[in-house]
């Protein structure tokens, strides 16, 4: 892993902070996580490899990280703010979901690109998974899917929260 590399995830871990504080449910808070997941996209697939179960492989990474999402979304605490605009506020369990999914793969590259080396590359092997850009590509999927599974969860609630209109003005 280059320096570059936990740089991106520590800033998508990092995302949990405006989580954590509380954010108004406008287009730019709810879109600034996807442009995050997007842009180390584009920084690190080279390819999307299909051969042997590398499909598979992006499969179970897209859904585990819609259960990460989802669940991340559904824990998260809404309100509403006196103009009547939801805000979302991350938890214990919804800060610490995001954390497991976004550490896990920055683990997970470490693991496998140090003392995991081997067993990754057997696991490959004996599972047809043709290499590192298959890698790369299950768990970029995994969490884009993470992202957008979250921002699912959380717009439709918020979407409720708000519906209701203003909260009214206490007197």
């Amino acid at each position: 892993m280059t320096t570059t590399d936990y740089l991106i995830s520590a800033a998508l871990v990092l995302l949990v902070v405006p989580q954590i504080r509380g954010t108004r449910q406008t287009l730019h808070n709810a879109l600034f996580p996807v442009v995050a997941v997007v842009a180390a996209a584009a920084y690190y697939l080279t390819s999307f490899p299909t051969q042997g179960h590398d499909v598979g492989l992006d499969v179970i990474g897209v859904v585990a990280g819609a259960v990460l999402g989802v669940a991340c979304g559904a824990a998260t605490r809404l309100s509403r703010a006196s103009d009547g605009v939801a805000v979302a506020k991350a938890g214990v369990l919804a800060a610490g979901l995001w954390i497991v999914g976004m550490a896990s793969r920055t683990g997970f590259e470490y693991w496998a690109t140090h003392s995991g080396s081997h067993a990754v590359a057997r696991f490959s092997r004996d599972n047809l998974i043709t290499g590192s850009d298959a890698w790369t590509t299950g768990l970029l999927l995994m969490a884009l899917a993470q992202v957008l599974c979250r921002l699912a969860v959380v717009r439709v609630r918020a979407h409720q929260v708000s519906a209701t209109g203003p909260v009214p003005a206490r007197a």
